[in-house]
């Protein structure tokens, strides 16, 4: 039978982290940003320890910090980090039989056909341990989804597995936004309909998820909830769409100089990525974020497809201006979405 392991790595920065100083080992961690709580920057990711506090990836770290005064707060070392999230992928491929879809860092699906996918998910934890010294937690599913939401369940180290038999029972009670794949957004948007657990959302009619979402994601909406889809795992390598930057500025940005300088900055660095790739930019997408902490998302496409800095530059700053909005500013990004690879229109 085909099954899903989906490996997701426990506290994957701290680990590697505590790897690098074992002193930090059943400390409280936090990754994020330079390693300055006094500055403007969120948590990457944060030990076990640190998560007994309330600390979360994405939260500001200066709230981390009145959380848990004396956790060690750490800079983001991105070289380490990949140098070992490919050594955990190696690890993975390295697998009989295994075909693997890396989905980021420190997490991949794993298709292979068993009949004992418990013990292949357990020796997967021992190669990956063995040749890391990391440890990660597996779900098995007989779907891509009911794969990913059984990981958390099997969290620190350990194997849980969800299939069809048991995907109501253990998940049937609990919130949708506990759901792989079901955001805040549409968690709050199911509420409106007095859909708030797995079971009200995998018994909805297609037809009114449909209405809500639209064809394509209510389908998707209602998939989510009942766990079912493919069991196929893609190990078609990523191709990127866009290339971004961005940056949350220490002191806020109150001048059109500021304000000019910073997007040229970030354009010029998203150009030398996207050359990198040898596919031009079609699209330029703005993220900015105004005191105290009001975000806004534009985009616009172009005439044609380029390389030139000043050009994207000048259609961020157009975009920027058409908010009309005078506020400072403390967070700017630039991404620049290329023109499709041949053949993957």
């Amino acid at each position: 039978m085909l099954w899903v392991l989906h490996v997701d790595m426990d506290q994957f920065l701290a680990a590697v982290e505590i790897l690098r100083n074992p002193d930090l080992a059943g400390k409280p961690v936090v990754v994020g940003g330079r390693g300055d709580p006094g500055e403007r920057a969120v948590v990457s990711t944060a030990s076990y320890e640190a998560r007994a506090f309330g600390v979360r990836s994405g939260m500001p770290l200066r709230n981390a910090k009145r959380k848990i005064p004396d956790a060690v707060f750490l800079p983001v070392d991105f070289p380490v980090y990949e140098a070992a999230s490919e050594k955990v992928m190696q690890t993975l491929r390295a697998v009989p039989g295994a075909v693997v879809q890396v989905l980021g860092w420190d997490e991949a699906f794993v298709g292979i056909e068993t009949e004992d996918p418990q013990t292949v998910a357990r020796d997967i934890r021992s190669r990956v341990l063995a040749a890391t010294d990391l440890h990660c937690s597996i779900g098995v599913g007989d779907s891509l989804i009911r794969a990913k939401n059984a990981t958390d369940l099997g969290k620190p180290r350990g194997v849980f597995t969800l299939t069809r038999d048991n995907w109501l029972e253990v998940m049937g009670e609990r919130p949708t936004k506990d759901l792989w794949g079901v955001g805040p957004r549409t968690s709050a948007r199911l509420a409106g309909h007095d859909i708030t657990t797995v079971n009200q959302l995998a018994g909805t009619p297609i037809e009114l998820l449909t209405a809500e979402f639209g064809p394509n994601t209510g389908v998707h909406v209602h998939r989510l909830g009942t766990g079912e889809g493919t069991a196929v795992v893609d190990d078609t390598p990523w191709v990127p769409r866009a290339h971004g930057r961005e940056t949350t500025y220490q002191q806020d940005l109150t001048t059109p100089a500021e304000v000019d300088a910073a997007v040229r900055a970030l354009a010029a660095q998203v150009v030398d990525d996207i050359r990198g790739e040898g596919r031009e930019c079609l699209r330029v997408h703005l993220k900015v974020r105004f005191v105290p902490f009001f975000t806004f998302n534009r985009s616009r496409k172009l005439k044609e497809p380029t390389y030139d800095v000043d050009l994207i530059a000048d259609t961020a700053l157009d975009l920027l201006a058409g908010l009309e909005d005078e506020r400072a500013i403390r967070l700017l990004g630039v991404r620049a979405e290329m023109v499709p690879p041949p053949g993957n229109p």
